[in-house]
């Protein structure tokens, strides 16, 4: 590959190399010879070290990325975002869409060789829903008759929820009212099914490589924590072997040093993870180099239980004080501003629902809250993940409040896991976030600021919002239902500011040339399983 930048930047990065605990990496990085692929092996770069597999507790990208390349649901995701059977050969749609019916297929297995059952499925359901598990995502299923009921303790008995395994390959799942989206939920993680066997008998250690059993297209060989994971190709895949027999997955978190990996040919794979800010820009004309939108909106989340942002004045005065169209330009990746939740080209959107940047008025909002030019105005820091390129952004944010409203806000980073564990147990005043799609549909964003999602870090609780998103839930006619979340959306970013929208993200991915075959897809899942690695690839 010809590199994207000067030699002398590259070998700059390779020296800061040296220094990590990445021994097999920096013997490699002082070669001569560049190594070129490993046989049928992908490498690619996690950033950090995910939180864990089990995917009813963790919710987060890092921990999807690895096992929704070791495990299937009822169906799955093609590139263009419709679902097509995986477990389940076909099912049928009754009662004018309150109940379906799925028929698995009689040739899927785990990796231990057991065949997939629908009791699998009824479990992994039923745990996914039991408040003992705590699960954030247990929302997922609010359309499950009895789902919302169970989940909060209303309901004590599991067996009265809407899901049942008539037989080993007959899995019903009744819903209390017909939901539109509800078929491309049975392809997200959440819904994956489970072993109740294997999470019995070791407990929270049912996700190790020794204990663990899937049954997606690789399976989970090795994991040595804060370095790597290594997934193996699973030969009793339903879907065929995959054509690669490894990935090495790798838990790089600066950006500057996967790139120089990268560029020294022990990374197959990059995305915006391993992208320093000005590599983005100095390699946009590599024939490696592919950029693409994201439905994934980023954003400053108000803890609105503390001070002062329990005052809507406070929040309402930093949103309009922030100029968007600034990130795109720090950043360089075609980040398209953004004022609203629902992201612009969804059911549901309007660029009314948002506010437009208006300092003056910022100003005036916070002398009415009690801060006039910011006098007053508390010390607070605004917690972000560590990483390079939420830093920019944030220290533009730091910039704008001072500029605009004489506010002096600090900046605090933590590392991904502990980053995750304080939002979720008890996020602070002030913070960064971002939320991905799950589904294409704009009950995947409007849903997550609801009272009972698990998601909702910013502790605001409304419910003429909730009935909003629960009407747009079961709405059958797309115009009606699209107006109910364009005035949910302006009650969340305009009237209330429980938010401040900042951006769209893009991905920025490179791909050797030796590596085809990689999925792209504006959720941003990373399905591995038809990747190929040509061996033999010579410059």
């Amino acid at each position: 590959m010809k590199s994207c930048r000067n030699s002398a930047h590259f070998y700059n990065s390779l020296a800061f190399i040296s220094t990590l605990l990445f021994a097999v990496f920096a013997m490699q990085a002082c070669s001569n010879a560049r190594p070129g692929p490993e046989k049928d092996t992908l490498r690619i770069n996690l950033g950090a070290e995910p939180p864990g597999m089990d995917w009813h507790v963790n919710t987060d990208n890092t921990s999807f990325d690895v096992v929704c390349n070791m495990m299937v649901g009822l169906t799955q995701y093609k590139n263009d975002l419709s679902v097509e059977p995986s477990c389940a050969e076909s099912w049928d749609i009754l009662d004018n869409g309150k109940r379906y019916v799925f028929h698995i297929r009689p040739d899927v297995k785990w990796s231990d060789g057991k065949p997939v059952r629908a009791q699998d499925f009824e479990y992994a359901w039923r745990r996914l829903l039991d408040p003992k598990t705590a699960a954030p995502y247990a929302f997922f299923l609010y359309d499950v008759d009895n789902a919302f009921e169970f989940n909060t303790g209303a309901i004590k008995d599991g067996s009265r929820l809407g899901v049942r395994s008539i037989d080993d390959r007959t899995f019903e799942v009744r819903l209390k009212k017909p939901a539109s989206y509800f078929l491309t939920l049975t392809a997200i993680c959440a819904s994956f099914p489970m072993r109740r066997d294997i999470v019995e008998k070791y407990g929270n250690r049912w996700t190790e490589a020794e204990h663990m059993v899937v049954n997606g297209p690789f399976y989970l060989k090795d994991w040595k924590h804060e370095y790597k994971i290594e997934l193996a190709a699973n030969p009793l895949y339903v879907g065929g072997m995959p054509k690669i027999k490894k990935i090495k997955m790798f838990m790089i978190p600066e950006q500057a040093t996967a790139f120089a990996l990268y560029e020294n040919d022990q990374l197959d794979y990059i995305d915006n993870r391993s992208f320093p800010t000005p590599d983005v820009y100095e390699c946009r004309n590599s024939p490696e180099y592919h950029n693409f939108p994201l439905l994934r909106n980023n954003y400053i989340g108000f803890n609105v239980t503390k001070k002062p942002f329990d005052d809507k004045r406070v929040r309402q005065a930093i949103s309009v004080s922030l100029d968007r169209n600034i990130f795109g330009k720090i950043l360089r990746r075609s980040e398209k501003a953004s004022y609203t939740w629902i992201p612009e080209g969804m059911l549901g959107y309007s660029k009314n629902s948002g506010p437009t940047f208006n300092p003056e008025l910022g100003k005036q909002l916070l002398a009415e809250a009690g801060y006039p030019d910011g006098k007053g105005f508390p010390q607070v820091s605004i917690l972000y993940p560590t990483r390079e390129d939420a830093r920019l952004v944030m220290e533009a944010v730091q910039d704008q409040l001072k500029r605009n409203l004489n506010l002096h806000v600090d900046l605090q980073n933590m590392e991904w896991k502990v980053y995750l564990r304080t939002l979720r147990k008890d996020a602070p005043p002030i913070f960064r976030s971002s939320w991905g799609a799950d589904y294409p549909d704009p009950e995947t964003f409007a849903n997550m600021f609801t009272s009972h999602n698990g998601n909702n870090d910013t502790k605001w609780k409304n419910a003429a919002y909730d009935k909003l998103i629960d009407q747009a839930e079961g709405e059958q006619d797309q115009s009606v239902r699209g107006a109910l979340y364009q005035k949910a959306d302006q009650m969340l970013c305009k009237e209330e500011s429980v938010i401040a929208c900042t951006y769209l993200a893009t991905q920025n991915i490179m791909t050797k040339p030796w590596v085809k075959g990689i999925a792209i897809n504006a959720l941003d899942l990373q399905f591995l399983k038809d990747a190929e690695i040509n061996n033999n690839w010579r410059p």
